[in-house]
């Protein structure tokens, strides 16, 4: 159980991350709204993050001078797989509103498939670099914190399931 707890907890904070990057290159400017980790594809700047963490675990100076650090210098890595990712998204909507190709179809998802792989592999290797930043006493709170919004997802999954339609 402690496993999957961790588990989660780096699959969170990676996809938080990676967002966070990502939406770093982005030129809109939307202003993000609640703490991190509120839901799955939250988009916010690395700056609210960064600021969010501060406050929640009490980061020091130089803890959050060596997370911006780690968060600048993955965001060229970031960038290039997201921007890969956008093309190949483009690709595929194209397919779906032009002329099918099944076959074209199969290997832009295998690409797109690779290119998720990649970003997982970075967004837990950024997460794991920032989880090391932390004190003993800050993982465990953020463990904590961690353990809070998964009960409070299962609550939100339990609530949808008992107001949903009965099946006929």
């Amino acid at each position: 159980m402690k496993s999957i707890r961790i588990r989660l907890l780096v699959a969170g904070l990676a996809v938080l991350a990676g967002t966070a990057i990502a939406r770093s290159q982005s030129t809109e400017a939307l202003t993000p709204a609640g703490p991190p980790m509120h839901g799955p594809g939250v988009m916010m700047g690395e700056e609210h993050m960064l600021s969010y963490f501060t406050k929640a675990l009490n980061l020091t100076e130089d803890q959050q001078s060596q997370a911006k650090t780690i968060l600048n210098n993955s965001k060229p890595t970031f960038k290039a797989l997201m921007g890969q990712q956008r093309q190949i998204d483009q690709q595929l909507r194209d397919q779906a509103q032009g002329n099918y190709d099944a076959k074209q179809v199969q290997t832009l998802a295998a690409q797109k498939a690779q290119i998720q792989s990649q970003l997982t592999i970075a967004e837990t290797q950024l997460h794991h670099q920032l989880y090391q930043l932390l004190t003993t006493d800050q993982q465990t709170q953020l463990k904590q914190m961690e353990a809070e919004r998964e009960a409070r997802m299962q609550q939100h999954v339990q609530q949808e399931a008992g107001s949903a339609p009965p099946a006929q």
